[in-house]
């Protein structure tokens, strides 16, 4: 043993470590608490590799620090020795002071070595305290006095709170036995009547009261109290770090925060979270972890009860309520609420970019950008558990999987509809408060989102940076040319519960949805009519505004929709992209190709409730069951009439108005729909594509074809109320049923004769203008009507399509053949009500009731002699012309 090794003190750990009252911790931030942590533990490991032995009994700062707790000094008996916001750093100066006087004969590098690593934990924590010094000092101490003059314990709770820097202590301080923490006092402040062992805490303690700061730096002009805090200050200014990292260079001014840098790349994760394996590099941050699981949120904010497991988070969270933001740009004044933000937002103004990938060399001001990006090339994605959807980001997963659960934590308080982010729940208040807030400079054309303005911009540029890989097609959006692909690939992933129909978006799905649940959330202000669409509302409420914005610049016609515009263009152009690959036909757009696709399949999927007639169509459906309410609602403002379709208001409109806007190009005539005039283009043509399956006849139109296979299965659906009389149409009812009402409402103006169809009295005034416009191209026999056209013909071609299954007699009318066929039946249906003779035909009835009459309503203009029949008059004119069209073959 060297000589006066037994005089020698040996070194404790309190000699060389820093404690903190439970006020004084929670003014450390994380980062500061996990240095100390590291320092503390740094000096213990240093104190038992110097040979001085390990203390007998583990220290409590050390304890609470490997049990995980909060390693501030707890109250004791005898702590209130212990001068508040006093470290036990300026007493370990003391006690070093007084050691070396006591150790002169102990090794000179082991002293050196303590009093570094005691120096290093002084230094690491002061620049730590060095925030709180400056929030403190702004505080003036109480003056509390008792009539004695004496000062209070209570004083000195403004003191700052103060570490030293392990300045170098003169040997001014007189020897005194030190218990615990407590000096014999030997420098007395006159103004406080308080004792000090040193001059310069004297000096420091004047310097509070006097609220001066004597230490300035002429760099940022800013003062502190201890010259050691300015050195610490100055480093800031300096860039002294002198601890660098070999991998990448970077600096640091602790050895802690070197070795805690250098686990990044040793990938070392001491700590292990027993939960989900998940390991972290720091204690701190797995304690932070584990809360997720155990739930603990122990810091509640007092405006919203919104709890957060760090009480930074807390503070940050309170600047919402505060709308404190303390960091500003300096180069376009914007504020944020933490450092970290403005100086990823000061990376737009310097164009820095401090992360690179290394297998792409793309750059990032953040290195969670760059670990978020990194996973592309790896091909790690973070994955759903319902249902197996990847994601590069737990944000994007956990925001996923609130659809899932159906959670919206945000609410809007105007109208209570809830939202999975914040971001959307504030594009959503823009509708309620009308800001707009980007503009676009080409039209002024406001809008509530940046990338809804770039968007539309791309309609001024043309830009379509989207292409389809299959057919080129070009589109402004990525989800458009998602959905587009889709056609390529038929791919429909989203399936109505309902009725098994597939949809390639969840919006179209959710739109269908509301066809079963009869939701029309959208109602017209004006007429309380309501919609499932919003669109579909816009464009209705211009009908009460009158505004049609889209003119076709061809023919100046006016729209409300820019769809019905593009639609109408096609007119124009001749465009019918849409094609059938059954028959070849085309059309203009894509629901009229699937609407017409329905007559290949045969598929009718709307169908009446009351009578299970199916339909091809909604609307036709409920046209349809406007039969059985009785509903017309659409009434015509210049007779009255009423019709359940506005399109035949329409068209009904056009004979009060005479307007036929639909012309054949071949013969000029005009007419009221541009369907009647595709018919009638087929006379042209020649045309017939619908072909009876049962004997070959072919029509122009499928109407017609139905009601000529209904000769084939005998079906009338039509029957009338009255006598009972069947028909194969609807129309042949009404006109019927007028029959037994006596209504004619068609009246001609030259004779004041009444018809029940218009088309009679159209035929019946054909013979006062004597118009026959039809020609037979064989014999030039003209005739008014061109189905009587179409039967003269049949006596050319010999053609007679309707046989008589008794007889085999053949017949160019059906008319003709079921006349016929009473011959052999026997049937008569019309009867006279005066002599009760049945007739075959309802004309031989009319001709027969004219006996009794004594109508003569045929006249002859050279005698004046009456008629029954216009026959009869037409064989006694041949009296006075002397025409004898009949020849004897036999004498001539």
């Amino acid at each position: 043993m060297p000589a006066g090794a037994s005089a020698q003190m040996p070194i404790k750990f309190e000699d060389i470590a820093v404690s903190f009252s439970q006020e004084e911790w929670e003014y450390l931030n994380e980062e500061q608490k996990e240095l100390y942590r590291e320092v503390m533990k740094e000096n213990y490991q240093t104190l038992i590799s110097l040979g001085t032995g390990s203390p007998p009994v583990t220290p409590d700062i050390i304890s609470h620090i490997e049990r995980g707790e909060e390693p501030y000094i707890r109250e004791e008996p005898g702590s209130e020795e212990r001068e508040p916001g006093r470290s036990s750093c300026s007493d370990h100066q003391i006690t070093q002071e007084r050691k070396r006087e006591q150790k002169q004969g102990e090794d000179p590098v082991e002293i050196e070595q303590v009093q570094r690593q005691s120096g290093n934990v002084c230094e690491n924590i002061s620049q730590g305290i060095e925030r709180i010094n400056r929030k403190n000092y702004k505080q003036k101490s109480k003056e509390q006095r008792d009539p004695t003059g004496d000062s209070r314990d209570g004083h000195l709770t403004g003191r700052p709170f103060q570490i030293n820097n392990c300045d170098k202590v003169t040997s001014e301080v007189h020897h005194g036995k030190r218990k615990g923490k407590t000096h014999h006092k030997e420098f007395t402040c006159i103004q406080y009547k308080r004792s000090f062992p040193l001059i310069s805490e004297l000096q420091r303690h004047k310097s509070n009261h006097k609220n001066e700061k004597p230490d300035t730096f002429t760099e940022s002009n800013k003062s502190y109290t201890q010259l050691s805090t300015q050195k610490i200050h100055q480093q800031t200014h300096t860039a002294v770090k002198p601890f660098i990292c070999t991998e990448c260079n970077k600096s640091f001014p602790w050895l802690s925060e070197l070795k805690r840098h250098q686990l990044i790349h040793t990938e070392n994760k001491p700590f292990t979270c027993t939960e989900c394996n998940k390991s972290f590099t720091q204690l701190s941050v797995l304690k932070r972890h584990q809360m997720i699981h155990t739930g603990n949120k122990p810091f509640t904010c007092t405006e919203c009860n919104k709890s957060f497991t760090q009480l930074s988070v807390l503070k940050r969270h309170q600047m919402i309520h505060t709308g404190n933001k303390p960091f500003t740009c300096t180069v376009c004044n914007k504020s944020f609420t933490r450092l970290s933000e403005l100086k990823r937002h000061q990376g737009i103004h310097t164009g820095e970019n401090s992360f690179t990938c290394t297998e792409c060399n793309k750059s990032f001001t953040w290195l969670s950008e760059l670990k978020c990006h990194h996973r592309i090339h790896t091909g790690e994605k973070l994955t759903c558990p319902e249902c197996n959807k990847s994601f590069t980001r737990l944000s994007e997963l956990k925001m996923h999987q609130r659809i899932h659960t159906g959670e919206k934590p945000f609410a809007c308080t105007e109208c209570n509809k809830s939202y999975t982010r914040l971001s959307e729940l504030k594009m959503h208040q823009r509708i309620h408060t009308g800001e707009k807030l980007f503009t676009c400079t080409e039209c002024n054309k406001s809008f509530t989102r940046l990338s809804e303005l770039k968007r539309h911009q791309r309609i001024h540029t043309g830009e379509k940076p989207f292409t389809c890989t299959e057919c080129n097609k070009s589109f402004t959006r990525l989800s458009e040319v998602k959905r587009h692909h889709m056609i390529h690939t038929g791919e429909k992933p989203f399936t109505c519960t309902e009725c098994n129909k597939s949809f390639r978006s969840l919006s179209k799905l959710k739109k269908h949805q509301r066809i079963h649940t009869g939701e029309k959330p959208f109602t017209c202000t004006e007429c309380n009519k309501s919609f499932a669409q919003l669109s579909r509302l816009k464009v209705h409420q211009k009908i009460h505004t009158g505004e049609k914005p889209f003119t076709c610049t061809e023919c100046n016609k006016s729209f409300s929709w820019l769809p019905e515009l593009k639609r109408h263009h096609m007119i124009h152009t001749g465009e019918n992209p849409f094609t059938c690959t059954e028959c070849n036909k085309s059309f203009r757009s894509l629901s009229k190709l699937k609407r017409h696709h329905m007559i290949h399949t045969g598929e009718k999927p709307f169908t009446c409730t009351e009578c299970n007639k199916s339909f091809a169509q909604l609307s036709r459906l409920k046209v349809h069951q406007m039969i059985h309410t009785g509903e017309k609602p659409f009434t015509c403002t210049e007779c009255n009439k009423s019709f359940s379709w506005l399109p035949e208001l329409k068209r009904h409109h056009m004979i009060h108005t005479g307007e036929n806007p639909f012309t054949c190009t071949e013969c000029n005539k005009s007419f009221r729909s541009l369907s009647k005039l595709k018919r009638h283009h087929m006379i042209h043509t020649g045309e017939k594509p619908f072909t009876c399956t049962e004997c070959n006849k072919s029509f122009r139109s499928l109407s017609k074809l139905k009601k000529h296979q209904r000769i084939h299965t005998g079906e009338k659906p039509f029957t009338c109320t009255e006598c009972n009389k069947s028909f194969n149409w609807l129309s042949e009812l009404n006109h019927h049923e007028m029959i037994h009402m006596g209504n004619k409402p068609f009246t001609c103006t030259e004779c004041n004769k009444s018809f029940t169809l218009l088309s009679e009295l159209k035929r019946h005034q054909g013979f006062h203008t004597r118009q026959k416009p039809f020609t037979c191209t064989e014999c030039n026999k003209s005739f008014s009507w061109l189905s009587e056209l179409n039967r003269h013909e049949m006596i050319h071609t010999g053609e007679k399509p309707f046989t008589c299954t008794e007889c085999n007699k053949r017949f160019t009318r059906l008319s003709e053949l079921n006349v016929h066929l009473r011959i052999h039946t026997g049937e008569k249906l019309f009867t006279c009500t005066e002599c009760n003779k049945g007739f075959n035909r309802l004309s031989r009835l009319k001709i027969h009731l004219r006996i009794h009459t004594g109508d003569k309503s045929f006249t002859c203009t050279e005698c004046n002699e009456s008629f029954t029949q216009l026959s009869y008059l037409k064989l006694h004119q041949m009296i006075h012309t002397g025409d004898k069209p009949f020849t004897s073959t036999e004498c001539n």
